[in-house]
């Protein structure tokens, strides 16, 4: 379970290879970010399209991996300027993921049917 309240969340400006899993996205945060990807932090990646989000988190005996992909709609993301990486707190994640839902009850039909492809 992810754990926001209290920790700093690192977003990866631009976009992200979705294919890239938790060791990929480790050498990310090392290389590119010069940060520990073992420290008490988020680290949110998302992809082109803006519809696939992928968040890294050390619970200091392991990582976890989180995935959430958007049936309808995308995130509002931040392109890859001046910065790579961007330092936000819990409530302004929570307003990030829960922007792209509330952008999609304001433009577009609820999804109603799911189909598995």
């Amino acid at each position: 379970m992810i754990r926001w309240s209290d920790k700093p969340v690192y977003l990866c400006c631009g976009h992200t290879d979705m294919r890239k899993s938790i060791n990929g996205l480790m050498t990310l945060v090392q290389e590119s970010f010069c940060l520990d990807p073992f420290a008490d932090a988020l680290f949110v990646f998302c992809n082109r399209s803006r519809d696939r989000l992928k968040v890294l988190e050390w619970d200091g005996d392991g990582f976890w991996l989180y995935f959430k992909r958007l049936e309808r709609g995308h995130y509002r993301w931040p392109p890859e300027g001046d910065a790579s990486t961007m330092v936000l707190d819990a409530k302004e994640l929570t307003c990030l993921i829960d922007g792209a839902r509330l952008e999609k009850k304001l433009r577009r039909k609820e999804v109603l049917e799911r189909q598995i492809s």
